[in-house]
């Protein structure tokens, strides 16, 4: 009988260690399936034109060139006024956003809050209908008064549906006789939001925070239709949108006209562009990823 178990145990054993090591090899095929793309578009952007027309996009550069980071940084102050501008906008939205979100998701779990389920009705309609474009346009430049302020930006990325539900059913996995003991003890909400329930709910702003961020400094709709050219300073991802259309319309009109501009790089531009808005948040990722996976797991099991 002995026997028998210690031959079951070893099989089972045997089995885990199988299952272990399929699953190592089909992460580590994700995974370079995610990075292989990143490292083309790093290598293709030190790639000369002439050579990705030869032979193609390629890991390694086939003729090292920075003739395309050059075209980028051609004027240094514009492109820091430009990041400092993304990065103060990132800031200053994932800060606030990211308040406004956990007091709503808090707010809209408590049982003892009255209209919790009208207004929590009320926000996610929003997810399934929309104003439209020419309702917001004029919303912001008529009614607002907003049109080239940065405000524009700034105000229509602080609060997401998706993010506050999110919100709500990470904080309702939070006994709420830990906020029913502090107000025995005389605590009023905000004490018991900042002391308590912040500091509980860590995974889930670095979540939501994460969200926020990348939203905003990926935002470049907004700027085009808000921001118009006569500002100096643009959001990051417009300028370098403009850059690539620049490059793209004097390609295009030089073909137009017959003549011959080799020396415009136009796709490694596109890689090397890609390379400077993405570079600091991979740069950043790193920081939050644990926070990232626990919160999103949380939530998906408490929702």
């Amino acid at each position: 009988m002995n026997e028998t178990f210690e031959s079951a145990r070893k099989t089972t054993d045997t089995s885990g260690v199988v299952v272990r090591w399929i699953g190592y090899l089909f992460i580590g095929f994700f995974a370079l399936c995610c990075l292989l793309p990143f490292l083309l578009v790093l290598g293709t952007s030190f790639t000369s034109e002439s050579a990705i027309k030869h032979y193609g996009f390629n890991f390694w550069p086939k003729e090292f060139s920075t003739f395309a980071y050059k075209i980028v940084f051609e004027n240094p102050e514009l492109i820091i006024g430009s990041y400092v501008v993304t990065i103060v906008i990132t800031l200053v939205g994932t800060t606030v956003g990211l308040l406004l979100v956990a007091m709503t998701g808090y707010a809209l779990q408590r049982p003892d809050f009255l209209y919790r389920n009208k207004i929590s009705f009320f926000i996610y309609f929003t997810t399934l209908f929309s104003g439209g474009l020419v309702p917001f346009y004029l919303l912001i430049t008529q009614y607002l008064h907003l049109k080239d302020n940065y405000l524009a930006v700034l105000l229509p990325g602080l609060l997401s549906p998706f993010l506050i539900i999110m919100m709500k059913s990470f904080v309702r996995s939070i006994p709420h006789a830990i906020t029913e003991s502090a107000k025995i003890d005389g605590a009023g909400d905000f004490t018991i939001f900042l002391r308590l329930i912040l500091p509980m709910t860590t995974p889930a702003l670095a979540t939501i925070g994460l969200f926020i961020a990348l939203g905003y400094w990926n935002e470049w709709y907004n700027s085009m239709l808000f921001l118009s050219a006569d500002m100096k300073y643009r959001p990051l991802q417009l300028f370098l949108y403009n850059v690539i259309t620049s490059a793209d319309f004097v390609r295009n009109s030089a073909a137009s006209s017959n003549v011959q501009l080799r020396d415009v790089p136009l796709e490694s531009m596109k890689m090397a562009t890609a390379v400077v808005a993405t570079g600091p948040v991979i740069l950043f990722y790193p920081f939050v990823q644990r926070y990232f996976i626990k919160g999103i797991t949380v939530g998906a099991v408490k929702g």
